[in-house]
């Protein structure tokens, strides 16, 4: 086996040194550059990526404000016509809850009067019935003629007591 022999050690030892030094000096000039650029690239991306995310995260956060403003806006715009629409029923309702009782009012005087009228005319009758059922009363109970004064005059007194 050559590895084993004493005498190649030195031939070894010098190629394995110039090898390792090409090998370095093309790691160290051709590929470690590449790589390295390559790296920059990413790390360049990585951050372009993250200052394009925070960017379109405030934009985000903007356009969520503007949303709950546009919202807060139109809730409070609907809270005002709701309460307009309110009142101006109110306004209507009491108008028409006035003109009905207005209106009820009236009927419910001309009721009294005619009550009054009624009742009126039927006072005036009960006395003139009251007046003939006392007078056949008395002429059926003593069998004579009564005097009609006489007895009107006890039933006024007797419907006004």
């Amino acid at each position: 086996m050559p590895q084993l022999d004493f005498s190649s050690y030195l031939p070894q030892i010098f190629w394995l040194f110039v090898t390792f030094g090409v090998l370095y000096i093309a790691m160290a000039k051709i590929a470690l550059p590449r790589i390295g650029e390559v790296i920059e690239e990413r790390r360049d991306r990585i951050a372009a990526d993250l200052d394009k995310a925070e960017r379109l995260r405030g934009e985000t956060d903007e356009a969520i404000a503007a949303y709950e403003k546009a919202l807060g806006d139109a809730r409070a715009k609907a809270h005002d016509i709701a309460q307009t629409t309110r009142d101006k029923l109110s306004i209507k309702a009491d108008a028409r809850r006035k003109k009905v009782e207005a209106k009820l009012a009236t009927q419910m005087e001309e009721a009294e009067a005619k009550i009054a009228t009624m009742t009126d005319n039927a006072m005036a009758e009960v006395g003139e019935i009251s007046t003939a059922t006392a007078a056949s009363l008395v002429n059926a109970l003593l069998g004579e003629d009564a005097d009609k004064k006489k007895i009107s005059k006890a039933v006024k007194a007797q419907l006004s007591a």
